[in-house]
């Protein structure tokens, strides 16, 4: 499971990079397309982190940052289609794949969080 969530967030990464190359730039744009690869790109980077967590309590923060940056992305992906609509920018599968992921993300989240109040 964990190498599975691992390739949809890099696979998400680079759907999203490869249609950024698609639109065409201006301030706002270009201000969105650098905020939305520097959210889509953190997320798959700090999962990574969260396979390294020292403690169950570094485990939930790592992956509390995760579930930020996949919410950030999706509302970001949101912006920019509603933006970019005449320049055929194709981010539904993109925003589904985010939705999917923030749902994923949440559940471990309160799984986690509901295990530690256990100890």
């Amino acid at each position: 499971m964990r190498k599975e969530i691992e390739d949809r967030l890099i696979a998400l990464s680079i759907q999203v990079i490869n249609q950024l190359r698609k639109i065409n730039k201006d301030y706002a744009t270009e201000y969105l397309s650098n905020q939305l690869i520097r959210s889509v790109c953190s997320a798959a980077l700090n999962y990574d982190e969260t396979q390294s967590a020292e403690s169950n309590k570094d485990f939930i923060h790592k992956l509390s940052i995760v579930l930020k940056e996949l919410r950030e992305t999706y509302m970001n992906l949101q912006i920019l289609s509603g933006v970019s609509i005449s320049q055929s920018l194709r981010m539904d599968e993109a925003k589904d794949e985010c939705n999917q992921l923030i749902s994923i993300f949440y559940k471990s989240l309160k799984t986690a969080k509901s295990k530690q109040t256990k100890k």
